[in-house]
């Protein structure tokens, strides 16, 4: 097996789905050492309840032994969203011998992780981790941050997105915490991330701030900095709808003017405070950003022709995590956000699920698409 190859299907039964699935999977020829290939599993969270025996399934009718994923409200494939509705995609990679290593859930402490896990790391030196994360763990944000730091690797993936559970595959069906997968520094993969809000003004100190609550920005009432961006938005000629606003925490340091979008929970009008889905400190800063189609689009453009820029010949396969208000609530019907991805890109091996919160370097974002080619 000289490169990546996928397969997805939006049959109605999980089982006419896997079967679809191995039988495309297939049609490129018999696997070259299949044991040593890694698998890639989403499924939409309507298969919940027999993602153990797709899993089962796939393992036995290809030989790949080794597979990771996760449920999502919709997957992603070549060119095609399947949202909310029943949906499979599997992928299957060639890669160097011992060149991945998949580990199971690390729900709080990394202790397990670093005692099964210290000689592999220190041998293979991984610079990239594939990981998915339950968001009913409230330690989330300190697992990612710390496992960056346990095994000295760029993250990149995504949240389940699931209401029927929020299990993973890694080796097994799994869920609580975050789990995925090493990868060795001999696998060249190179990864993007792209916004789905843009700024509506320029940045401000957080001057007064109670936990999650601004309570001032440059020394004024939050709220009324607030409403004096919107109305200057409005006065452009845009139009108004709910849940378009939200506030971002721009990343000190970032040489690409990165920010974490994060929702706007709350107003208090008398007070002129604003909360927010994040607990910043005072002193940091804060933007307000807007979700718009056009920007969106644009910002996707721009990270696909940068990315591609930055590779040598077609990537041999992708997965590609976005968040579930994107996709057919941003971009619009027909696939039209993993049709751009197609555009650029070409016919490139890919899968990938709508998440609940997408991972870039071990930070969780929100409204934004992960990309990872490997070249």
């Amino acid at each position: 097996m000289s490169a990546f190859r996928s397969a997805h299907s939006g049959a109605a039964s999980a089982a006419e789905a896997a079967k679809a699935c191995v039988a495309e999977l297939g049609a490129a020829g018999p696997l070259e050492r299949p044991e040593e290939a890694l698998g890639f599993v989403y499924a939409s969270d309507g298969f919940a309840g027999e993602l153990g025996t797709i899993l089962a399934y796939l393992r036995e009718a290809t030989g790949v032994a080794h597979w990771v994923g996760s449920l999502g409200m919709g997957v992603l494939a070549t060119g095609k969203e399947y949202f909310d509705e029943p949906a499979l995609a599997v992928m299957i990679g060639a890669l160097p011998t011992g060149s991945f290593r998949v580990f199971p859930t690390i729900t709080g402490s990394l202790d397990g992780f670093r005692t099964a896990e210290r000689d592999w790391i220190k041998d293979k030196q991984p610079g990239l981790a594939l990981v998915h994360g339950d968001p009913t763990n409230r330690q989330l944000p300190g697992l990612l941050e710390a496992l960056t730091a346990e095994a000295s690797s760029f993250l990149v993936g995504g949240l389940t997105s699931s209401r029927s559970g929020q299990s993973q595959v890694a080796d097994e069906i799994t869920r609580g915490g975050v789990s995925g997968v090493l990868f060795a520094a001999d696998v060249a993969v190179a990864t993007g991330l792209s916004q789905g809000c843009a700024p509506i003004g320029p940045s401000h100190t957080i001057s007064a701030v109670r936990e999650n609550i601004l309570v001032e920005l440059d020394g004024r009432p939050a709220l009324e900095v607030f409403k004096e961006e919107v109305a200057g938005v409005v006065a452009r000629g845009a139009s108004l709808s709910a849940g378009s606003f939200h506030a971002a925490l721009p990343i000190a340091g970032s040489d690409t003017g990165d920010y974490l979008v994060r929702n706007l929970v709350g107003m208090d009008a008398a007070r002129g405070w604003l909360a927010i889905g994040d607990v910043p400190a005072e002193g940091s800063k804060v933007l307000f950003c807007r979700r718009d189609r056009e920007s969106a689009k644009r910002d996707l453009e721009h990270m696909l022709t940068r990315l591609k820029a930055r590779v040598q010949g077609p990537p041999r396969g992708a997965v590609y995590y976005s968040c579930v208000a994107r996709g057919p609530n941003l971009f619009g019907p027909g696939s039209a956000e993993l049709g751009l991805l197609r555009e650029v890109l070409g016919e490139v091996p890919l899968v990938g699920f709508f998440c609940n919160g997408e991972i870039s370097n071990a930070r969780l974002y929100g409204y934004t698409g992960v990309l990872a080619l490997f070249l």
